[in-house]
């Protein structure tokens, strides 16, 4: 593994990786190559702190390997004290490139809390230089108001480290049915429809104008996991053979043990349109999991609409060791890096590795 790893920059830890991506979800291909984003943070003794300090981050993937072209934002632009993860989509006509994005905190504050909005705006795509730049960013607003009616309103519960409340990742995704935009995300039942840790949803919300630069509409959620799961981290989804794939990234520590304990992995549900029906694919939604011996060594996974997978390296080569207790050992294996490139075989509620 240590062989495979893509560290762009000794100095900066990158996580959660995701690509700027067509309105159809296909990847934008350049003269010069391919755009992602992924989080970064400069690189601590306690990996966890990264969190504390996210920006985005541009890179370019071309084929000689991958090149680092700075912070997506601007400084002072994001509304939180940290940026965390979103999507991208980009417009070849107008050259727009449209960020959703989570702002975690609030900017100027003294210490980081857990709160998360959604955010969007809207910048130029910049080939002028030796690297791509998204410049004059505008157009910055809250996606949509959460009033805690049917996801938890997180600027009043809080949570606790290893088991937040969510209200982030958001995934900009059209039908392509009826041409109407949305956005997927991670989200919690509110407390008043919960009486358990165990309460994480996929959220969706619905856009008010063609493009999406507008407010947006809270729907009730996709996918609920409630008594099962906390967590269902970087939702996305496209249509692949007519049907809808649903897929999310889960760790193993936030399912509840008196229920099931699953791997950290990637999961996935299909169905007939963008309300389902959904079933789970190969029976359980298990779609990939790290190997019992390395059960840390990846996470945030995407599936793209070439049935590519990206994700990052997290803890790899612990050999049965525990970052919980060995400080070292966390600080010594957290790789903070881009991961090599997976291929899925999708038919109907089946998924298989290739």
């Amino acid at each position: 593994m240590a062989e495979d790893v893509v560290q762009l920059d000794p100095t900066l830890t990158l996580w959660d990786i995701w690509p700027v991506q067509l309105d159809n979800g296909d990847l934008v291909e350049l003269p010069q190559g391919s755009l992602w984003v992924m989080l970064s943070a400069p690189r601590m003794a306690d990996p966890d702190e990264r969190h504390n300090m996210a920006r985005m981050r541009l890179l370019l993937k071309t084929c000689e390997g991958w090149r680092d072209c700075g912070n997506l934002l601007p400084d002072g632009f994001s509304p939180g004290s940290r940026e965390w993860s979103g999507s991208t989509r980009f417009d070849p006509g107008t050259g727009v490139v449209s960020l959703w994005f989570t702002a975690a905190g609030r900017r100027g504050q003294a210490q980081p809390d857990f709160e998360q909005r959604l955010f969007q705006a809207q910048g130029k795509l910049d080939l002028s230089g030796a690297l791509p730049q998204v410049t004059q960013w505008q157009g910055l607003a809250q996606t949509v108001e959460n009033q805690g009616q049917l996801y938890a309103d997180l600027s009043i519960h809080q949570g606790v480290p290893g088991q937040i409340k969510g209200f982030r990742d958001p995934y900009w995704f059209r039908d392509p049915v009826d041409g109407q935009g949305y956005v997927l995300f991670t989200a919690s039942r509110p407390p008043h429809a919960s009486t358990t840790a165990y309460d994480g949803v996929i959220g969706l919300a619905r856009a008010d104008d063609l493009d999406g630069h507008g407010p947006f509409t809270l729907l009730p959620p996709l996918v609920d996991a409630y008594g099962l799961a906390s967590e269902l981290e970087r939702p996305h989804m496209f249509v692949h053979d007519g049907l809808y794939y649903l897929f999310w990234s889960t760790q193993s520590h936030i399912f509840d043990p008196t229920v099931a304990r699953g791997p950290t992995g990637l999961y996935g549900m299909v169905g007939p349109s963008l309300f389902g029906p959904f079933e789970p694919l190969n029976g359980s939604g298990l779609v990939l999991a790290n190997p019992p011996s390395e059960p840390r060594q990846a996470y945030a996974w995407q599936v793209l609409p070439s049935l590519e997978v990206v994700s990052f390296i997290d803890f790899w080569g612990l050999k049965g060791g525990d970052i919980l207790t060995d400080p070292a050992l966390k600080q010594a294996q957290f790789a903070g890096a881009i991961a090599p490139v997976s291929r899925l075989r999708l038919t109907g509620a089946t998924s298989s590795l290739i």
